[in-house]
């Protein structure tokens, strides 16, 4: 059953993806994401509320325990990861076009991988081996057909930056296990509805600071800010999507080796989107990228069973 919630989650992030992408295109990065963030925490704040003052969500799914200061600690902690990852990640989105974007992050689970070989000890089978050699020669092979449009990995900052959202991704994705494994597993056992609710509260206060220091200061010498109704719909696919992977993960004999591959299955939808909205170039070489990065984590899959 946790595989069935990380494909659901999995389709709900590409079309995350999809709106980010036109919300960014020609508008001020910084507004965009603090109103995401904002709308998240609206989200989830009346099922805080409504667990602590009263007995209406007892023993449901939306119900948010007390983790106290011990808890609420390690889930700001998370908050500053995920947001630097977003940062990095929207303006990348903003200058990328969405069929490389998506692509690259669809190595992610690479990095997990990686990330759990260092961190936790575990051993990488010759399927795995297969995976991440298949995920390493897509990106040699999309720094090729990207220079086409103009685009070279070495010199291009936003590269760069889409590369460090990928990496701070993928250490929230290992984070995410010690925060919610239980006890004996090694991992802090927080309630899964805490550490969504929470973590986007947070973040949202963060933008706001972020939007007063560094923001409005210069916002009349600076991309100015367009409203646009696909911001809000950003929010709405991203905590539907996010809720879908929480749950996933705190259903028992969840993986989250496994767990952060098929949610990187999010760059199909994302792609088809690049192709038929955003009329992106250069398809048919991303296309053999993606196929090699899918045929990566299809390995990936297979060696984590």
């Amino acid at each position: 059953m946790w595989l069935l919630f990380a494909f659901l989650s999995a389709g709900l992030l590409g079309f995350y993806d999809v709106f980010k992408k036109r919300s960014l295109n020609g508008n001020a990065v910084l507004p965009v994401l603090f109103i995401n963030t904002v709308i998240c925490a609206a989200i989830f704040m009346p099922f805080v509320f409504l667990s602590s003052a009263t007995s209406m969500l007892d023993g449901s799914d939306f119900y948010v325990p007390d983790s106290g200061w011990e808890g609420q600690k390690y889930i700001i902690l998370k908050s500053i990861i995920v947001l630097l990852s977003w940062i990095f990640g929207y303006y990348a989105m903003k200058h990328l076009p969405i069929t490389i974007v998506g692509p690259i992050n669809a190595t992610r689970p690479v990095l997990v991988l990686i990330g759990a070989v260092v961190v936790y000890g575990e051993r990488l089978n010759i399927y795995q081996w297969i995976g991440v050699v298949l995920a390493m020669a897509s990106f040699v092979l999309l720094n090729r057909s990207s220079r086409k449009e103009g685009i070279d990995f070495k010199h291009d900052r936003w590269i760069y930056f889409l590369v460090l959202a990928a990496v701070m991704g993928a250490i929230s994705g290992l984070y995410d296990k010690y925060l919610m494994a239980s006890y004996v597993d090694g991992g802090l056992g927080l309630p899964r509805m805490a550490v969504q609710s929470w973590y986007n509260v947070y973040q949202s206060v963060m933008m706001g600071i972020v939007m007063l220091v560094v923001w409005l200061p210069k916002r009349r010498v600076s991309t100015p800010f367009k409203w646009r109704w696909s911001i809000v719909l950003i929010s709405v696919f991203l905590s539907a999507a996010d809720f879908l992977y929480f749950y996933s993960l705190s259903l028992p004999d969840a993986m989250i080796s496994v767990v952060s591959m098929v949610r990187r299955g999010s760059v199909i939808v994302s792609f088809l989107f690049g192709a038929l909205i955003f009329h992106e170039k250069n398809l048919k070489g991303k296309a053999i990228d993606l196929l090699l990065v899918l045929l990566g984590m299809l390995f990936l899959y297979i060696g984590s069973r």
